[in-house]
């Protein structure tokens, strides 16, 4: 479950760059729907393994909204990709 949810942070995060990046006109408007149905299936996604992870890997609540505001924190995937990278699995 760990290494699911590590992989889909990463896309997620890397879509709400693509998303952001619309906005800053490096990606033409006509890409939007199809860039924000992408990424909304992914922050379902992200959020949903999320709250199962941190269900499994018995996280406190402080823990798991750390996670989740940096889901909507561009670049902040990845301290979380590195805070996931050292902590030790619970194994259930």
């Amino acid at each position: 479950m760990l290494k699911f949810f590590r992989y889909i942070s990463v896309i997620e995060g890397i879509s709400y760059l693509v998303i952001l990046s619309v906005t800053l006109e490096f990606i033409s408007r006509q890409y939007v729907f199809p860039l924000g149905i992408t990424h909304g299936v992914l922050f379902i996604a992200y959020l949903i393994s999320s709250l199962m992870l941190s269900h499994k890997q018995k996280w406190s609540l402080l823990v798991w909204l750390l996670v989740f505001i940096a889901s909507i924190i561009p670049f902040a995937f990845i301290p979380v990709e590195f805070y996931l990278k050292k902590k030790p699995a619970v194994s259930a």
